[in-house]
């Protein structure tokens, strides 16, 4: 009975070790989103480093539960001696199934200080990812992309990737707008219904530098860049506030270039093509 009843004492002290550690992450996950937030409203502060801490609670806490039961009970204390006995073997496979953890870790911290983009931020990473940025945890980072779908990247594979950020410093962002023309189109009539197309959009606005207003150039500049086998390639650049109102501005340009060129009989430079019929 005296050994039953040491079994359940030990059962209990699992249970409230366990209970505690989970209560007191909740809490203190509660009190960091809070304070998050009101440092982001109220002293701008940038929110990726309490994200990542938050993130890092529940791995801390429950670690450190277990430390506690691992010392407090005499039957896992002594499956620990054990397993301490074989630490060679034991280390070598521990090491080699958590390499890849490990560097996810430490490839989160070294995001976390060296701050390459931060949550909120709009990034393309490598060639194939790209959005905004809504988490930064211990092992990977999420991205949201356009589509509204989560992309779930390790913090190691993203160190080894060429970072595009969007919004670093300055969310202004400049569109091309690229239109394609025959050798044959009037260029100047061509040009100016691409500016005048940017122009009249609400979300175009006027980046000049002093400089360029002294040499008095368009807001919308608009240039030949090449050519090609049936015509010549136009293109306009053209800003906004953010990435996001860049691309809303540069597709209903293209609209609004279509619907213009083709009421001005300005074709565009793509290969054509004859439908024969056979009757």
């Amino acid at each position: 009975m005296k050994w039953i009843d040491e079994r359940w004492e030990q059962v209990f002290f699992i249970l409230a070790v366990l209970a505690a550690a989970f209560i007191l992450s909740r809490i203190l996950r509660m009190l960091i989103g809070r304070f998050i937030r009101s440092a982001a409203t109220k002293l701008k502060v940038d929110p990726t480093r309490y994200n990542f801490f938050k993130n890092a609670v529940d791995f801390i806490i429950f670690l450190t539960a277990a430390i506690i039961i691992f010392r407090s009970i005499p039957y896992f204390r002594s499956v620990g001696t054990t397993l301490l006995t074989g630490a060679g073997v034991l280390a070598a496979i521990v090491g080699f199934a958590s390499q890849s953890a490990f560097s996810n870790i430490i490839s989160g911290f070294f995001l976390v200080i060296f701050k390459p983009f931060s949550v909120g931020d709009r990034v393309r990473i490598g060639q194939l990812y790209q959005g905004d940025v809504e988490d930064i945890t211990l092992r990977h980072t999420v991205i949201k992309d356009f589509e509204n779908r989560r992309i779930v990247i390790p913090n190691s594979v993203i160190s080894n990737e060429t970072i595009v950020n969007s919004t670093l410093t300055d969310e202004k962002t400049c569109i091309f707008i690229e239109v394609p023309v025959t050798f044959q189109a009037p260029l100047s009539k061509a040009i100016q219904i691409i500016q005048e197309a940017c122009l009249q959009h609400p979300y175009c606005i006027d980046n000049r530098s002093p400089e360029e207003l002294t040499k008095g150039e368009a807001p919308v500049v608009v240039r030949v860049i090449t050519y090609g086998d049936f015509g010549l390639q136009l293109r306009g650049y053209a800003w906004a506030h953010t990435p996001a109102l860049a691309f809303e501005l540069k597709c209903d340009v293209l609209k609004a270039v279509q619907e213009k060129f083709l009421i001005e009989k300005i074709e565009f430079g793509y290969p054509g093509r004859i439908m024969i019929s056979k009757s």
